[in-house]
């Protein structure tokens, strides 16, 4: 039976992408995936994370990633609709991968409610939504590893040209590169989530 877990990575940075993505596989494999060492991946240090991030693809049958822009992430904000919209990339996710059963980790306050959102928009497959189903799901576990291994990677390839830290409200580094960018330049950069309140408050 074809199984597949979904998470994401980036939801609370101020700046890149929001990344989402999901790996399917035969429910026989879990164990090759605890057996590597598979396991949250906010507990993993990165050059773990990388290292594990091919030997998944390996035993993955399939795998699918894909990103969320700072523009899309701010349209939804407006509406109050970013749950909505991390749903609608998920049913993506889930209908590439077409599985007979998906695990999400839940960002909704009711999970059951995710699921059903993500269920309806990819027909109706038949998902499973908790919260910390990165720690409790080792499929879930190993998607998470390829969707921070990937916004990892997004962010170096900016870390080249930009002094921005890590793009988290707490950096200190990442807050005074947007506040220093906007002064000079009087207009926030791309990849910046402008509807982020500590955007805002740089904004007024």
């Amino acid at each position: 039976m074809q199984i597949c877990g979904i998470d994401e990575a980036g939801r609370g940075s101020m700046l890149g992408p929001l990344v989402i993505a999901g790996i399917s596989l035969d429910k026989r494999k879990l164990r090759k995936l605890s057996s590597i060492g598979v396991k949250d991946s906010k507990k993993l240090s990165p050059k773990l994370r990388e290292e594990l991030y091919k030997k998944i693809i390996e035993i993955a049958d399939d795998y699918y990633i894909t990103k969320i822009s700072p523009r899309s992430i701010d349209a939804s904000v407006k509406t109050h609709c970013l749950n909505g919209l991390e749903a609608k990339y998920m049913a993506r996710v889930v209908s590439k991968l077409n599985p007979h059963t998906s695990y999400v980790d839940s960002c909704d306050v009711n999970p059951r409610r995710f699921g059903k959102e993500i269920s309806k928009l990819s027909n109706n497959h038949k998902i499973k939504s908790y919260h910390h189903a990165d720690s409790r799901f080792v499929v879930v576990s190993a998607a998470s590893i390829l969707a921070k291994v990937t916004r990892d990677r997004t962010i170096a390839k900016l870390r080249k040209k930009y002094n921005l830290g890590s793009g988290y409200p707490s950096d200190s580094t990442s807050v005074k590169f947007v506040t220093k960018y906007y002064k000079i330049n009087h207009v926030m950069p791309s990849f910046v989530r402008k509807s982020w309140k500590p955007i805002q408050r740089i904004l007024r």
